[in-house]
């Protein structure tokens, strides 16, 4: 047990700066005038192999599609973009459009926006680097999609999820738990709806420090609690008050991510609600996996359960505190 526990630490440890950041590759087929279409795309560095190396993926666009000039392609942060124009012929539908590959496991978007029907978006994946057009989207189609893209997020955003863990740390009680998970989960979607429907909205850079300085906080209340059990501090006898709070920060980053991935024309509503249970899902997987590990390790190392605890906090509070300097002077 402690051994995995040091593995699950050193991985955290391991974890990038721009924690918060979901950075899919992204291609997009655009109707213009007269049968011209355009087609733009964005590598990840990941994807790409850096701005000035040829890419492992490479656009796909459909068969009754020829371009009608060289590529154009440039280096923006961490990416590199890239735009094509294209001349079509007739219906597009049931021809495919994507990317040649997508390694190492990762994701891409792929969206198709014609002039006079709904736009259509798709989930990539290794095994289906490429996606059907259909006549017309499919509801279910953008449900399944940007549920996994929610789930994802939270699962692989390291920032949102040190900070679930945190606040699991801290709680520990089960019914107390889920006040604050539910706290934390309707602020979080308070600011996603409201940012996503153009209603509010704060810069990336700011709201990035703060989601860093969340964890160190929830960090240094853990470590105040391990060191004297009986001290009720603040966030102790009201953890979701403190997670509804930081809840509200949290939603801007969710918002940014899902503006990353963007949102298909027709079924904005449906797309964000999905997005919004996907994280839902990946929220509740992280609690109850920490939950079942604090049991088993106050079961079966009691001894080792303070110093095991400590070592997590320490670690956590050590990563939030790397990237809130980091995003603050970065």
């Amino acid at each position: 047990m402690i051994r995995w526990l040091l593995a699950v630490m050193l991985a955290l440890l391991a974890a990038p700066a721009a924690a918060d950041e979901l950075r899919p590759a992204v291609i997009e087929l655009t109707e213009r005038d007269g049968g011209v279409w355009v087609i733009e795309w964005k590598l990840p560095v990941a994807a790409s192999r850096g701005a000035n190396a040829a890419p492992l993926a490479r656009p796909v666009f459909p068969e009754a599609c020829t371009a009608t000039g060289a590529p154009v392609q440039r280096a923006a942060a961490l990416a590199l973009l890239g735009r094509q124009e294209l001349r079509c012929k007739g219906d597009l539908a049931g021809q495919r459009f994507g990317l040649s590959e997508l390694v190492g496991g990762s994701d891409a978007i792929a969206r198709m926006i014609p002039r006079s029907r709904p736009a259509q978006t798709f989930r990539l994946t290794a095994d289906a680097p490429a996606a059907m057009i259909a006549a017309e989207p499919g509801r279910w189609q953008v449900v399944r999609d940007y549920l996994v893209i929610g789930a994802e997020h939270i699962l692989f955003g390291w920032d949102h999820l040190l900070f679930v863990i945190a606040l699991v740390l801290l709680v520990r009680r089960g019914w107390a738990v889920v006040k604050a998970a539910t706290a934390f989960t309707l602020a979080h979607s308070i600011t996603l709806v409201a940012t996503s429907l153009g209603y509010a909205g704060l810069p990336s850079r700011p709201v990035e420090a703060l989601i860093a300085l969340s964890i160190v906080f929830l960090a240094v209340e853990v470590a105040v609690v391990l060191r004297s059990p009986e001290r009720r501090t603040f966030t102790r006898r009201l953890p979701w008050a403190v997670a509804f709070a930081f809840g509200l920060v949290h939603g801007f980053g969710f918002a940014g991510a899902l503006a990353d991935v963007g949102m298909p024309q027709g079924e904005v509503v449906t797309a964000l609600l999905a997005f919004n249970l996907g994280v839902e899902a990946g929220q509740l997987l992280i609690v109850g996996a920490v939950l079942a590990l604090l049991a088993g390790l106050t079961r079966a190392l009691p001894k080792a359960e303070v110093p095991v605890l400590r070592v997590s906090t320490y670690a956590i509070g050590a990563i939030g505190s790397f990237w809130l300097i980091e995003r603050v002077i970065g």
